[in-house]
């Protein structure tokens, strides 16, 4: 019996990338990850060639008679039938309405029903309960921390855009405050010295003040933004990636002391896939074994309540 394979493939407003995923060991198969840039503005036919090429190389690495594909893609879109709903956010306007599901399936000889989508968000929450920090949780949430604020979360196994960041949150939305550019303010209210980010303010902790303050502060606002969160959708753990995830040892302290004394004690770890979580979660959408081992999940669960 051939191995189960199916292939994972993550787009931005800027590349697509893809890898093979052996759906046995929920692990990248070696060397058949395939990335390339892709113009967003361009034409359907540009885009849709670009994203075929880099799905046929990455398949070249095994021989498969039923091929299996499954797409992370930013929303708006339809993800039950494959429609693409992006208008008015400057990318993949002439894939306005357009069926992706059939047109992949006809330019790549693949079946519609082997073709899979997932949202962007929910992608990379949804790799991490299936082969990383959360594997055997149903109940999570996923936040990539970076220019911007990504949200997901999975009840029952399966992961959700939460779409979180315009939330409404202190005088603001959740964005303001949970993603790079609000440390090179803060900190540059607090010392009057330029950052370029997170990654040069974690060096300074070591001898700065404020650069510890800021990481507290931060700590602090991220509890507080979760502590709601956590509890609207019983989540049992938190996975926490994108580039602020580097600095984590910097503002976890704050953040767990203050969801303790919220009386939330959700575990809070780190993404353990990075950027191949997205890949994995797509091509995890092609998994009938998973689906049956999270219902499994969810009535153990249930039992021992």
């Amino acid at each position: 019996m051939e191995k189960p394979v199916a292939l994972g493939v993550d787009i931005g407003g800027s590349h697509i990338t893809a890898a093979l995923v052996d759906l046995e060991t929920r692990t990248i198969i070696r060397d058949s990850i395939h990335r390339s840039a892709v113009d967003s503005q361009e034409s359907k036919e540009i885009i849709l060639t670009a994203w075929c090429d880099v799905i046929t190389k990455a398949f070249k690495k095994i021989t498969v008679q039923n091929k299996l594909v499954g797409i992370a893609m930013p929303g708006p879109f339809d993800y039950e039938n494959g429609i693409s709903l992006i208008k008015d956010q400057d990318k993949f306007k002439a894939l306005y309405g357009v069926n992706i599901k059939q047109e992949l399936s006809a330019r790549l000889n693949i079946l519609p029903e082997n073709i899979h989508f997932i949202n962007d968000a929910a992608g990379f929450l949804q790799g991490e309960v299936f082969g990383g920090a959360a594997r055997g949780n149903a109940n999570v949430i996923g936040l990539t921390l970076g220019t911007g604020l990504g949200s997901s979360y999975a009840v029952g196994g399966f992961a959700q855009d939460a779409d979180l960041w315009n939330s409404p949150f202190l005088n603001g939305i959740a964005e303001d405050y949970l993603s790079t550019r609000w440390f090179v303010k803060r900190y540059n209210q607090l010392s009057n010295n330029t950052v370029a980010g997170v990654k040069e303010l974690v060096k300074l902790t070591a001898t700065d003040h404020a650069a510890t303050r800021v990481f507290m502060e931060f700590g602090y606002n991220l509890a507080q933004f979760l502590v709601p969160v956590i509890k609207k959708y019983k989540s049992d753990m938190v996975i926490i990636g994108g580039n602020i995830s580097g600095a984590f040892s910097s503002f976890s302290p704050e953040l767990i002391a203050t969801l303790n004394g919220n009386d939330v004690h959700a575990t809070i770890k780190v993404t353990k896939l990075k950027e191949n979580a997205a890949l994995i979660g797509a091509a995890s959408c092609c998994d009938v074994n998973f689906h049956n081992e999270m219902v499994e999940v969810i009535e153990h669960k249930k039992i021992h309540h």
